[in-house]
């Protein structure tokens, strides 16, 4: 009788844990679930708790070790970017910085980096791969991307669908079937049929900034901001092939940490 009741137990145990958690590393979560800090998607408070990365995390309110985002992100200081944009440019009156603080609702654990100066490195980081990929703030479409085919019929999970174009779009120019998939996936948007949305909807598009960042640059960005150059572009621009870009994004990040009052840090480049 006693081996029946703790067999009885272990499988509560056990169906209790794969209703709580979906085992997808890397995160890229559906609505509803937490990325944990070791990035897997689930409910509760082993994945929504300390370190979630993103979803519905316990925190909120994008702060993390005495810093909160939107105060090292002032309107001063995203005006600084933008202003240096013609006034022309499309993405003038697209980019706000009330449309990013409103897209960071979604993604709390964005600046989680620790101490104060590695969650300053971390927004430092993230505004200088922005403005290295918009120009300021200018570009919300790639140049020339409907010219081009981004489509990989090898993700058959998201199969691109006739008559879109998957180039790159928004604050970190979102490229592919197979990142418009999944960030439409977790984000709540029909990506694949209506990827233009990315550059129509600006709190859309932070988001997909956001969700590109925390899915795939966030676990790198204490290896220094080389390693997040690797992460957005490192097969086009390390190893020597683009120094002139690496170097761009570069300055831009230690402009950025100047600014806010931190160095920084090791592994710059790549």
């Amino acid at each position: 009788m006693a081996v029946k009741l703790l067999t009885i137990l272990l499988v509560g145990v056990l169906l209790a844990a794969l209703q709580g958690s979906t085992v997808a590393q890397n995160c890229g979560c559906p609505s509803g679930l937490c990325c944990s800090k070791f990035g897997y998607c689930g409910t509760g408070n082993a994945y929504c708790g300390e370190g979630c990365q993103a979803g519905p995390c316990n925190s909120s309110g994008g702060s993390s070790g005495g810093v909160s985002v939107a105060d090292v992100v002032t309107q001063a200081f995203f005006d600084g970017i933008i202003n240096q944009t013609a006034g022309n440019c499309e993405g003038k009156p697209f980019y706000t910085r009330a449309a990013f603080l409103s897209a960071l609702n979604s993604y709390p654990g964005f600046g989680k980096g620790g101490s104060a100066n590695q969650s300053k490195r971390e927004i430092a980081a993230f505004f200088a791969h922005v403005t290295h990929e918009t120009g300021h703030f200018c570009y919300i479409n790639e140049m020339g991307g409907a010219s081009k085919n981004y489509c990989n019929s090898s993700y058959t999970q998201y199969p691109c669908v006739a008559g879109q174009k998957y180039y790159g779009r928004g604050p970190l120019q979102l490229t592919w079937n197979y990142n418009y998939g999944p960030a439409g996936r977790s984000i709540g948007f029909n990506s694949l049929s209506n990827p233009g949305i990315v550059a129509t909807n600006p709190d859309i598009s932070f988001k997909t900034a956001l969700w590109f960042w925390m899915n795939s640059v966030h676990s790198v960005i204490n290896q220094g901001f080389g390693a997040t150059i690797r992460a957005i572009n490192g097969a086009a621009e390390c190893n020597g092939r683009k120094p002139s870009e690496v170097n761009a994004r570069v300055q831009y990040y230690k402009n950025y940490t100047s600014q806010f009052g931190v160095s920084p840090g090791d592994n710059v480049t790549c």
